[in-house]
């Protein structure tokens, strides 16, 4: 499992230990947040977390394959081309039928977005206008030019969705 935008390191700690049979790679592109993954990994003594490595998904990536990637808040806490890159990069690392698992706060046509949601965005775009809530209908249509299928929206709480793809043949 490739972890993108790994952040503090928590996720992959709670992660590896709850999912012992898969290998786990953490990722994220800050410094600071590698030495808090880093610290994460040594106190929980997993077996199957990997050390991190440092991946900034808007440009070429240090790994050629994943079974699964997973990547938790980022789509919105960066500017559209880390997405691009991250998709790209999802289409060309997974096998066929890999899974792209994506969590956090979108938009959808047609469906109202929450106020804390919109607040939010607001709050985003503040700190860099190239950030902020994506559409799915955006997501969606760039995962497909990069071979991922929409596979299933999941509504989760505090207004955030997962969105899951399958890499195409």
């Amino acid at each position: 499992m490739l972890e993108v935008a790994s952040g503090s390191g928590e996720h992959a700690v709670h992660f590896a230990a709850t999912f012992l049979a898969l290998d786990w790679q953490p990722t994220d592109p800050d410094p600071a947040a590698l030495a808090s993954i880093a610290a994460w990994r040594a106190e929980a003594h997993l077996p199957n977390l990997r050390p991190p490595l440092q991946l900034d998904a808007s440009v070429d990536w240090p790994i050629a394959q994943a079974d699964a990637i997973l990547c938790i808040n980022m789509v919105h806490i960066s500017p559209w081309e880390a997405t691009l890159g991250l998709l790209k990069g999802a289409g060309a690392a997974l096998p066929p039928g890999g899974l792209l698992y994506l969590y956090g706060p979108y938009t959808r046509a047609g469906v109202d977005t929450a106020p804390s949601n919109l607040a939010f965005d607001a709050s985003l775009k503040a700190r860099d206008p190239r950030w902020g809530l994506r559409a799915i209908e955006d997501v969606i249509a760039a995962a497909g030019r990069e071979a991922l299928a929409f596979e299933k929206l999941v509504e989760m709480p505090a207004n955030n969705l997962s969105l899951l793809f399958r890499r195409r043949d």
